[in-house]
This record gives structure tokens, sequence and C-alpha cells, in this order.
């Protein structure tokens, strides 16, 4: 049976925005992401995420949604996302090298994923 990756992510929105980040080794633009620690909670780990990727602190709202793909290494990945808020400004660190506020209605231009625009619908 193949291992199952779980992750979690945040889909932070504030003022008609959404924040992306870039990751140069991917090239892609998508919503803050990453593996879970073991033990940890979806909802810790959505948290820690966005705090690695996007240096802020985010207020955890309820489950937007999830994600269903195998990875570049073949193994499956589930994605769990939560709509967050937060008052600071974010900025790039470790894997990723930009962040970006894109308002709501033209997110679905600057996102790479398919995976990642319909969950973006789910906010409209």
């Amino acid at each position: 049976m193949k291992q199952l990756v779980r992750a979690a992510g945040g889909i932070v929105v504030r003022d008609g925005r959404v924040l992306l980040v870039h990751r140069p080794k991917y090239g892609d633009w998508s919503f803050p992401k990453g593996k879970l620690e073991p033990g940890e909670s979806w909802e810790d780990g959505a948290a820690r995420e966005v705090s690695e990727e996007a240096g802020i602190e985010c207020v955890v709202g309820p489950e937007v949604g999830r994600t269903h793909y195998v990875d570049g290494s073949g193994r499956d990945k589930e994605v769990r996302y939560y709509r967050m808020t937060c008052a600071d400004e974010p900025h790039a660190q470790n894997e990723v090298d930009e962040v970006r506020w894109v308002p709501l209605d033209m997110a679905d231009e600057v996102l790479t994923y398919e995976r990642d625009r319909s969950l973006l619908n789910r906010l409209r």
C-alpha cells in the first residue's frame, strides 16, 4: 500500500485579496502549504506552514476544501486547506522566493494548478 502524504495549507484572505506564494524549485504559484509533522493536527500544520513560507501568524478559520493528487515522488498526497486571516505583512522565506496579494477575481490567472483554482472558487 502506498504511503499517504498528509499536508495542510492556508487560503489567507484580506481586503478582497488572497495571498499566493511562488516556489522557484517548482516554478509555481500556489497557496502556502506543506507536509504535517508527526502528531501535528491539520489546523496546526496549516498555520505553521503559512508562518514558515510567508512569515505571518494567522488565525485559522474553517476548512475550505481538500485536494488529492500524486506527488513528484509517486506518493498519494492529501492537502487540507483552511481559510485564514492575518494582520501582518508577508515576506518570502524558506523555499518561497516571492509572496503576492492578488485580488480574488484575478487569482485564477496567477495560480498554476487547477486544483487550487477550484478551491478559490469556493470562496466566491
